[in-house]
């Protein structure tokens, strides 16, 4: 009789354990409209379908619990938890990527994988670890076949960039996809943005012929900088950096965030002091950012406007007769 009893048990847990429950969900965007062709994937099992004209999928699941994740171009990806012992029905609202509309601003100039192309992307967590108030060419001196100099030895005021062997009248620099190389003498002249490296979201440089849209400059390398993204929430920033020739940073940042869903302004305003490595070679450097910007869900625009103020005093070490 125990005997009968166990597998009587036996059989009713194996049915119970596999017993299927159905998932039925809405993909939507916060206006509630559905987003037909959404993916959608259970990470444990990697079963997946997709949204259907009206945003509904549906799912046949045995109890557990499980990870489903729900991803959208143009919109940012989610992951919802879920414990499944009965029929369940999901309302998931995915938010805009605004991300993927700064993208396009750079589509045009920037290499891929699939592009012979020799390049190296740096993100703005990188940028913002290297960041000490030094201009743009000193921070991206670690990278292969560039070497940066600096007239005053403290990597601000006027610096040079060389990669490969070319000087900065063969690399052609872009902010946004705009020309920033002087019209005549097609050099680049960081001087005047001073702490640039703050209010930049990610850069390109490109070893070699590039992808260029603006003429032959190219030819040397080429260096895409896109400028900060639109910041969802408002928010300030207050940073000072110190170092070795009475070297120092001070920069003020802020962002008002979306207003009223589709308006940001953001902008930066630094200062930064060097006595110099080289006697009486000081740097003093003034620069301002200011952006403003809308967005929806198909349009991304924005108004930019930088610049700064230097006062810079040149020496160099001379050679006597006998040393040359």
């Amino acid at each position: 009789m125990k005997k009968i009893t166990f597998f009587l048990f036996l059989f009713v847990s194996v049915l119970t354990n596999a017993q299927k429950f159905s998932v039925l969900g809405k993909i939507v965007n916060k206006n509630q409209e559905a987003l037909p062709g959404a993916t959608i994937l259970v990470k444990e099992t990697n079963q997946g379908t997709s949204s259907d004209l009206n945003g509904a999928f549906k799912l046949n699941l045995e109890n557990g619990t499980y990870t489903i994740r729900i991803s959208y171009v143009g919109f940012k990806t989610v992951e919802k938890n879920i414990r499944l012992d009965e029929d369940k029905t999901l309302t998931i609202v995915l938010s805009a990527d605004e991300n993927v509309l700064d993208e396009v601003l750079v589509s045009a100039v920037r290499a891929t994988a699939d592009i012979p192309v020799t390049y190296s992307n740096l993100g703005k967590k990188e940028l913002a670890k290297r960041n000490l108030g030094q201009d743009i060419p000193m921070l991206l001196n670690y990278l292969p076949s560039v070497i940066s100099s600096s007239d005053a030895g403290a990597g601000v005021g006027y610096t040079y960039l060389n990669v490969r062997g070319s000087n900065s009248e063969r690399i052609n620099v872009t902010i946004n996809g705009i020309p920033f190389n002087d019209a005549e003498s097609h050099g680049s002249f960081w001087v005047n943005l001073g702490d640039f490296a703050s209010s930049v979201e990610n850069l390109q440089l490109q070893r070699g012929v590039g992808t260029s849209t603006n003429g032959s400059g190219a030819f040397g390398a080429s260096l895409n900088i896109l400028t900060d993204a639109v910041s969802e929430k408002a928010g300030g920033e207050i940073a000072n950096s110190f170092g070795s020739f009475g070297t120092r940073k001070h920069t003020v940042k802020f962002t008002t965030g979306k207003i009223n869903e589709h308006l940001e302004v953001s902008g930066r305003f630094s200062n930064i002091h060097s006595d110099g490595y080289i006697d009486r070679a000081f740097t003093d450097l003034k620069s301002y950012f200011i952006q403003a910007s809308y967005s929806d869900k198909n349009t991304l625009i924005k108004a930019v406007s930088f610049g700064g103020a230097e006062r810079t005093y040149q020496a160099w070490y001379g050679l006597d007769p006998q040393q040359l």
